[in-house]
């Protein structure tokens, strides 16, 4: 069976030498099927004797039909920040811990990805944050997140104050020690452990946290994916914006932070069969029984 995937990208995790040795079995059995490789440059670094293609992260946007990523949910993150302007689909293979973006088993793999690479797989698109900060008419920085975007305090451990409008409407004031402006993904993440609802990746929504509200009518909230929030820092004090844990920029008072969906989304590829609760209850044990 012909596959559509003729340019496959392979993407280890960041400084882990231990992921070279899967990684080459890899690429010698997709190689052994007639597909081209290529491996970023830091995943490189760590694979001796690497005969394949060397490509920067956007060269391989503009040439892979597929990116592997093996590591585990931080590494598919960054990456997925990165190719989703290119549309190229992405599979994770855990390496890591919980894994909910990489769902396809290092002991399976092979078998896995062969029926993913005839056509025996689901396409999945998820929801990609897009944020801006700026200081008067100043603009600081925009990133794309894919998890959450979030305002913390500072070192010093005082409650941030701030203004929330969606969409150019005022919703409320926030003492606080921090809010997360969380995509569907990022639901299962740093929003889950604030208390914030799990949500389904199928939706188009937005989910507002506070992390611990000095008053606790400050409740999370869900708002469509087509909304615009605005974050007005009104006491800052050393607060810092956060990016998937990954960039930051620290605040002043006076500050807006702004957060809408991207114009792009991230492409997942799961095995065929693939099911998002079957997950849940497997990465967050809802199937144990209590006390046992």
């Amino acid at each position: 069976m012909s596959s559509p995937f003729r340019h496959v990208a392979l993407i280890g995790k960041h400084r882990s030498p231990e992921a070279a040795v899967p990684l080459s079995e890899l690429a010698a059995w997709l190689e052994a099927r007639g597909v081209e490789v290529s491996i970023d440059p830091i995943t490189a670094e760590h694979v001796q004797g690497n005969r394949r293609a060397v490509l920067e992260l956007a060269e391989i946007g503009r040439r892979a039909d597929l990116a592997i990523v093996i590591g585990g949910d931080g590494t598919m993150l960054n990456i997925a920040r990165t190719l989703a302007p290119f549309d190229v689909p992405l599979v994770g293979v855990n390496m890591g811990r919980l894994g909910f973006l990489t769902d396809v088993s290092a002991e399976t793999l092979f078998d896995t990805l062969g029926a993913m690479l005839d056509g025996a797989h689901v396409v999945e698109p998820r929801m990609l944050l897009a944020a801006s900060v700026r200081r008067g008419d100043l603009p600081l920085m925009d990133m794309a997140a894919f998890n959450e975007v979030s305002v913390n305090k500072g070192a010093h451990g005082g409650l941030i104050e701030l203004e929330v409008r969606i969409d150019g409407q005022f919703v409320y004031n926030l003492r606080a020690d921090g809010l997360i402006v969380s995509s569907p993904t990022g639901s299962t993440a740093y929003a889950l452990s604030a208390g914030g609802p799990i949500v389904h990746p199928a939706l188009s929504v937005l989910s507002l946290v506070p992390v611990c509200p000095h008053t606790l009518s400050n409740r999370p909230i869900v708002v469509p994916g087509g909304a615009r929030v605005e974050i007005f820092m009104l006491r800052a004090y050393g607060a810092r914006v956060q990016f998937d844990s990954h960039s930051h920029a620290e605040l002043e008072a006076g500050d807006c932070i702004c957060v809408a969906s991207s114009t792009h989304a991230v492409r997942l590829l799961h095995p065929l069969g693939h099911d998002y609760y079957h997950m849940l209850r497997e990465k967050l044990h809802w199937s144990e029984t209590p006390g046992g």
